[in-house]
């Protein structure tokens, strides 16, 4: 196993920025800029051994900060915080006191704001021991950094070992009560980007989800049995697609109440033989199927656009902040957040 850094860019502002390459001893490959704790590519072999890439991403740091991109942003591999996914009207009560985020996604507040974890550079810490290499990012978002209370203190770890297990690792520590939710935002298509993901199945074990109104958790946790959800036996996310709107962008519930490391899901695709399985300590885990994936066009080529990546968020329920029977969000001087999720690469 082994680890290396290189030079993968500048910001607008003339920092310089990382690229860390991550790979195993059954050539799985995995590359991580501290800009936004992207994870910019991950290098799988298929049933026939062939290597691809089967991340959405970039292989230049340019891409990341276009205005093409940023235009239609589907937040491409990136960590989202301080709060990921959506608060109704960006507001929230904490301690008796209101506070109003930025709106930033029709009339709600989505991934932390106008410039989330997923736009600010991480300072970046080389892991290399006997059974894992990895890289630690650490960043300190300021009190009142998009409306947040609390300087909060956070890292992200992200470790490759030969299990062919990518596991990341969240930690965050406040000086004032504020609210912490993060997740990886890495989308997922197991050809390579050949094909859409249409014909990946996926199988949770989510015995329910949240119920949403325009996008927003109502607060009434549903069944997934008899409905469009339901994933408990594997099928291809494309069976009953055609009669959502805009394709999946919901929270199942993962019975997991005490943080124990439980089975998330498993994502697979016949023609190439991969899969990913995913294991979380989080309650929740947001199925998005990329509807609004903007198509771009990179080095002359088209590339991306509809379903042509699948997100698996490992994270606590959307809203839960103004949700008091959801589990809490909240952190408080003292505690120490903690969220585990490693996604599991394979063949069927």
């Amino acid at each position: 196993m082994k680890i290396t850094k290189s030079l993968f860019g500048k910001t607008n502002e003339g920092s310089e920025v990382e690229l860390f390459t991550l790979t195993n001893n059954n050539q799985v490959t995995v590359k991580i800029t501290n800009y936004g704790a992207i994870i910019t590519s991950i290098e799988t072999p298929d049933k026939n051994g062939n290597l691809t890439n089967i991340a959405c991403g970039f292989e230049k740091f340019e891409n990341y900060i276009s205005t093409e991109y940023l235009g239609s942003y589907p937040y491409f591999g990136c960590i989202c915080g301080r709060v990921c996914n959506r608060i109704a009207e960006g507001k929230f009560t904490l301690e008796g006191k209101n506070y109003s985020l930025a709106v930033n996604n029709g009339p709600n507040h989505l991934h932390g704001g106008l410039v989330g974890y997923d736009r600010r550079l991480f300072a970046a810490e080389m892991i290399q021991e006997s059974e894992i290499v990895g890289v630690k990012l650490s960043y300190l978002s300021p009190d009142m950094e998009e409306g947040y209370p609390g300087n909060l203190k956070v890292s992200c770890t992200y470790t490759l070992n030969n299990n062919n297990e990518l596991a990341i690792e969240y930690g965050a520590e406040t000086d004032q009560t504020t609210i912490v939710n993060l997740t990886n935002h890495t989308y997922f298509n197991l050809t390579g980007g050949k094909e859409q993901i249409l014909n990946h199945e996926l199988q949770l074990p989510a015995k329910s989800f949240t119920l949403n109104v325009a996008s927003i958790p109502t607060g009434e946790i549903l069944p997934v049995e008899g409905t469009v959800n339901d994933f408990l036996t594997a099928k291809k996310l494309g069976k009953d697609i055609a009669g959502l709107e805009d394709g999946y962008d919901l929270n199942f519930v993962l019975d997991n109440n005490d943080g124990s490391m439980v089975y998330a899901g498993c994502l697979s695709e016949e023609t190439s033989g991969r899969k990913v399985e995913v294991y979380t300590t989080q309650p929740g885990i947001q199925l998005y199927t990329g509807y609004w994936i903007p198509e771009l066009i990179i080095d002359g080529q088209k590339k991306f656009g509809r379903y042509s990546g699948v997100a698996l968020e490992t994270q606590h329920f959307p809203d839960a902040i103004n949700k008091p029977h959801f589990a809490p969000v909240t952190l408080a001087p003292g505690q120490k957040f903690f969220e585990k999720t490693i996604y599991k690469f394979g063949t069927k």
